[in-house]
């Protein structure tokens, strides 16, 4: 059987928010489902119909928003996401869709946009159906799944339905990934960036790579100078601005540059360098949750770890641009490791899938940028999700705020511990592999009860009383 060649690309993308599986996915399902009809111009009515967990909690994901985006033709990379708002307005006043922009069709949003929160269909939890009725009376309908991190696999397809192609290394878990550095002599990253040319020349995937950590400094800094409270009913208050704010201590600047030189200037003591890193992170998932441009890592909804972990060592442990391109290749890598042994679907696995997965791969990237070698790295993204097994998904209210935020903070944290451990170590005689702790991650998915699973029915999310309005 061939196996699943994952790019950098497919793990990180660059997206809108809150959530990956629920927003990113079905909005990608959309412009899909349109592109694969023959003739747009020939569609007089389209009805969408969402089960399981996008039906459970899809309204406070956006999955509502985000397939009405896909289907007037919108794209998640480049939208002005300050559009959003008035687009969906638009659409629910009017009673009228532009398919991709081009064909002007009624749709109404409480008839033709169903939530079946009492059925769910077996391939996997995250299910829609999107069905097109012709002019001419015939009716075209597909389904697709949004299996996490963005990616979509439409039924009948094998896995992700990526194409499969030749890359010079061929991974499939850690003790292979292993082998191959050790016996080509290069760390993680360097493979995966001689396997990145089976897709892209090398000056193509260095630009990607930059453009994926432009967008995260960007979302840092906006989240960073953000305010209020974020959408959805919860009155979450944003916490990032004044954080960032208290911590700059009164030191002046005018613009983004000046800003990252005056946090190194004003991270006087430990307890500084920590508050700085759970900033960052909170910054993201703000953003993230306010329906902002983020990058998944490898999910939106644990998208602060990666950025704020990174942006750690590069402004407290002397960054290079060089390490921001090492630092990403090797925690792609990691990230793919898991979604090929496991699962980066929460309502899959539950949040260790998406937490506990970025932890890991923020661990492994920042040991390899510190000088550890590839058993280092692998044995800190071990460590990072060991102490993550078994954490549920309770989003409270169906919304990416409680507790998944703060969960960012502390997936961060717990990464550079254990990369600092990984640092201190002999992998030779750890008792517990990168795979094995995979494999135990995929076997604690199996078991979880699906209400922990991303559902709002289990958890934090019933047990903390509170009223919602309906979003």
């Amino acid at each position: 059987m061939q196996k699943e060649q994952l790019s950098i690309f497919d793990i990180f993308k660059i997206g809108v928010g809150p959530s990956s599986s629920h927003t990113l996915g079905p909005w990608r399902a959309a412009e899909r489902f349109l592109r694969e009809v023959s003739d747009i111009s020939r569609i007089e009515k389209i009805q969408v119909r969402l089960y399981g967990s996008l039906a459970k909690t899809g309204k406070g994901h956006g999955t509502d928003i985000a397939v009405m985006m896909g289907l007037s033709g919108a794209d998640p990379v480049t939208f002005d996401t300050t559009l959003l708002t008035p687009t969906i307005d638009g659409i629910k006043e009017s009673g009228k869709i532009k398919l991709q922009g081009k064909k002007e069709i009624p749709f109404d949003y409480n008839e033709d946009l169903l939530f079946l929160k009492r059925e769910s269909l077996p391939f996997h939890p995250n299910a829609l159906r999107l069905k097109a009725t012709f002019t001419d009376g015939i009716e075209q309908e597909e389904t697709y799944y949004s299996i996490g991190g963005g990616f979509v696999a439409k039924e009948g397809e094998e896995g992700s339905a990526k194409n499969y192609i030749s890359v010079r290394y061929d991974v499939s878990d850690g003790d292979e990934l292993l082998q191959n550095c050790m016996g080509a002599g290069l760390n993680i990253s360097e493979l995966v960036l001689e396997n990145e040319n089976a897709w892209r020349s090398s000056t193509e995937t260095i630009a990607g790579i930059k453009k994926i950590w432009e967008t995260m400094v960007d979302c840092i800094w906006r989240g960073c100078h953000a305010s209020g409270i974020l959408p959805g009913g919860l009155n979450v208050s944003r916490r990032a601005a004044l954080m960032n704010k208290k911590l700059l201590k009164g030191h002046p600047y005018n613009n983004k540059e000046e800003w990252l030189k005056a946090i190194k200037t004003t991270a006087d003591t430990f307890q500084d360098v920590l508050n700085w890193v759970s900033c960052f992170a909170l910054a993201v998932n703000e953003e993230n949750a306010a329906f902002g441009r983020v990058v998944t890592a490898p999910t939106n909804g644990a998208a602060g770890v990666v950025p704020s972990v990174l942006m750690y060592q590069q402004l407290f442990c002397k960054g290079t641009e060089q390490d921001v391109i090492r630092f990403i290749a090797t925690a792609s890598e990691i990230g793919a490791l898991f979604k090929r042994g496991a699962t980066i679907s929460a309502a899959m696995g539950g949040c260790q899938a998406e937490i506990g997965v970025s932890s890991a791969m923020a661990a492994g990237a920042l040991t390899e940028c510190m000088g550890g070698d590839p058993s280092q790295a692998l044995q800190a993204a071990e460590i990072a999700m060991e102490h993550h097994l078994g954490m549920t998904c309770d989003p409270i209210g169906g919304l990416v705020q409680i507790p998944c935020i703060e969960r960012n903070t502390m997936g961060s944290i717990k990464a550079i511990t254990a990369a600092q451990l990984a640092l201190q170590s002999d992998p030779n005689v750890a008792k517990v592999s990168l795979d094995a702790v995979i494999k135990t991650m995929w076997e604690t998915a199996l078991d979880m009860n699906s209400k922990y699973k991303e559902t709002a029915d289990g958890g934090l999310s019933q047990t903390v009383p509170l009223s919602l309005p309906e979003c």
